[in-house]
């Protein structure tokens, strides 16, 4: 991409606040940002083969709220992502990432979180310090259990559909906000899924279809009539 088309990319971010150039072939995360480090609130690389983001530059952009690198090749995140404190959305599906940065939970702005299709092996448990986070889509990777770490995480809607779960914590019955839990195409036996699901949470879509189990024994659970409760007058709310 010649270097006249990318400033021209650079100048209208300069009034928008928007940088988008997706399906460039880009090698690396582009060096002219700097000088929108004070006004991009949207930056979009998706469908590039970007390997790693700049330690000196990503953590600079001070009014970001939405950040998209899908289909890329990154393997890591510097830590310096994590200063971006209006970050809203980060999306960073089709990677090759297998775990966040330590520091990810100061991302305190942060509502949307996908990172399907990368190589995490388990839910990282710098999501439950994020307070504000709503949807986090973990679908399509490498996850085997789900931890005691994750009653504390403050998400509404979490997706691990396509994992390879086998074991999961009764404390995911506590997660004080959690409606939706999709458990698709997993490796989970009927005895595997807490009932404390059914009968004592605040979940009211539970989506387990393509496990080791046929959908009719989970109807035989004891705490299923509550978990209809739930779903029925949710979907009666949204009808």
């Amino acid at each position: 991409m010649g270097n006249s088309a990318l400033r021209a990319h650079v100048e209208t971010a300069q009034k928008t606040g928007v940088f988008q150039l997706k399906d460039r072939g880009l090698t690396e995360f582009p060096s002219e940002l700097q000088k929108l480090t004070s006004n991009l609130r949207t930056i979009d690389l998706s469908n590039n083969k970007i390997d790693s983001l700049p330690p000196q530059l990503i953590g600079k952009f001070t009014l970001l709220k939405s950040l998209s690198l899908n289909n890329n090749k990154l393997t890591v995140l510097p830590d310096e992502l994590c200063n971006l404190k209006k970050l809203e959305t980060l999306s960073l599906n089709n990677n090759h990432l297998r775990e966040l940065p330590s520091t990810f939970g100061q991302l305190s702005a942060l509502k949307t979180l996908s990172l399907s299709g990368n190589q995490l092996g388990a839910l990282p448990p710098q999501l439950c310090s994020l307070r504000h986070l709503d949807v986090v889509d973990l679908s399509k990777n490498q996850i085997r259990s789900i931890l005691d770490t994750v009653g504390d995480l403050q998400a509404i809607e979490l997706n691990l559909n396509q994992n390879q779960i086998s074991q999961i914590s009764v404390k995911i019955s506590c997660c004080p906000r959690l409606k939706v839990l999709r458990l698709e195409e997993n490796c989970l036996e009927l005895s595997m899924l807490p009932q404390s699901i059914l009968s004592d949470s605040q979940i009211c879509l539970l989506a387990v279809e393509g496990n080791l189990f046929e959908i009719k024994k989970l109807r035989e659970l004891e705490g299923y009539d509550k978990y209809m409760e739930r779903f029925t007058a949710t979907k009666k709310k949204f009808a």
